[in-house]
């Protein structure tokens, strides 16, 4: 053999045995990070994570991500492209997950809202500070507010600002729109605001002239707030109408999200094997997200009976023999609700269930559903806390359970969803 072969058998074994070694140490890299993406996603569900991690900037997702290309680069014969770049997006995602479960909030909250900021603060001590606002009145009636964390030293200017607003009633969503315009103007560094239910939601068109749609007040209300370098970002919960996100510019951005996902908690740990909808429209917005859970589903609607009546019928399934619960988005005086559980029940249904997001409840008409009410067809009625001077007065022992939005926010609010 020549010395040039043998430079040259050398120079291919080097090649083959640093090769082996890069693909070694990224697979090594690649268990590591899948594992602790794992670890984290897992800690933040279960609100374990507690310390606020120092992040650098994405200079090692980019790094490893140029060694990922060199590997493939120097192993093509192994054709390892395709996953270089799953480990690469591995990466990116670990990093991305990361800064974000990272990001610091100073929260301002609206009173029905202090017990929710003050959870938030006790599960993530190093992610949300809560400041408590003083929501006063002068004795004329005009607002007398001070903003928590401007003194005695400002810890809100260039922070990022999550405010739980409650507009539960006209006075206090006009007392907390002057806040929102103040924090603002405070130099301050981001702000979101999480409205759990969006009251204006159901009066987004009119047939009549002179008729005020509300939505598209509240729209033009949300989108001339001043800017504070980028759009307030506006988390609503199951919003009646979502067309209304559209109605926002300028300012503004909706930033649309569901308490679905804690009912399906519920239903997991639950004999109920069906799930009904009032109406076509409530199938068509949540039937999607039961797939994965293989339930039945049951559609009811209204029919025309004697003269301008209108009955409520089961449009589409079968009731007999099921466990079922009806979700809508809302209730108010659950007329029709009420309506829909007595038609299943009557059609063969074991036990009937219902779950709403808003527990609107004028008048205190939930009293018509508690035991001994003249509705007290359901076995068990789910609700969120999205309208908590609602749910803070249903009563314990009863068939109302209020499932709480704490961390549903928490991890919505990492994710950035629009939708």
């Amino acid at each position: 053999m020549t010395m040039a072969m043998k430079s040259l058998a050398f120079v291919l074994t080097v090649t083959l045995f640093l090769s082996l070694l890069l693909s070694m140490k990224l697979h090594k890299v690649s268990a590591y990070i899948t594992k602790n993406v794992n670890r984290d996603s897992r800690l933040h569900s279960n609100g374990l994570i507690r310390r606020k991690r120092n992040l650098k900037p994405s200079r090692t997702a980019a790094a490893l991500f140029l060694a990922a290309a060199s590997a493939n680069a120097g192993n093509e014969c192994n054709n390892d492209a395709v996953g270089g770049k799953e480990l690469a997006d591995k990466i990116m995602a670990f990093q991305h997950n990361r800064k974000r479960q990272g990001m610091q909030y100073r929260i301002i909250a609206a009173d029905e809202h202090e017990s929710m900021a003050g959870k938030m603060e006790e599960i993530y001590p190093d992610r949300f500070t809560f400041h408590k606002t003083s929501w006063g009145k002068f004795p004329d009636g005009t607002d007398n507010i001070e903003i928590g964390g401007f003194t005695p030293h400002n810890l809100i200017s260039g922070e990022h600002v999550l405010f739980l607003a409650s507009f539960h009633n006209n006075d206090s969503t006009l007392s907390q729109f002057q806040v929102m315009i103040c924090l603002l103007q405070s130099f301050i560094e981001s702000l979101t605001v999480v409205l759990p239910y969006y009251p204006v939601g159901t009066m987004e068109r009119v047939t009549k002239e002179g008729i005020v749609a509300t939505a598209a007040t509240y729209a033009h209300m949300f989108s001339s707030l001043p800017s504070c370098g980028r759009p307030t970002r506006l988390m609503v919960y199951d919003l009646h109408t979502l067309q209304n996100r559209f109605y926002l510019h300028g300012n503004s951005v909706a930033s649309l999200h569901s308490s679905i996902p804690l009912l399906k908690e519920r239903l997991r740990a639950s004999n109920i094997d069906c799930v009904a909808f009032p109406d076509d429209g409530a199938a068509k917005r949540f039937a999607a997200m039961f797939q994965d859970m293989g339930m039945e589903i049951i559609v009811c609607g209204k029919t025309r009976g004697d003269g301008d009546s209108r009955n409520v019928a089961i449009q589409d399934g079968d009731a007999k023999g099921k466990h079922i619960v009806i979700v809508d988005d809302l209730v108010q005086t659950g007329g029709t609700l009420f309506e829909c559980g007595k038609v299943l029940k009557d059609a063969g249904a074991l036990t009937v269930n219902a779950f709403v997001a808003h527990a609107v409840f004028p008048n205190r008409s939930w009293t018509r559903f508690a035991l001994g009410g003249d509705r007290a067809c359901f076995d068990k009625f789910w609700v969120t806390n999205s309208i908590p001077t609602v749910t803070d007065v249903l009563p314990k022992d009863d068939v109302f359970e209020v499932l709480k939005l704490t961390q549903q926010i928490i991890d919505d609010l990492d994710l950035y969803s629009s939708s």
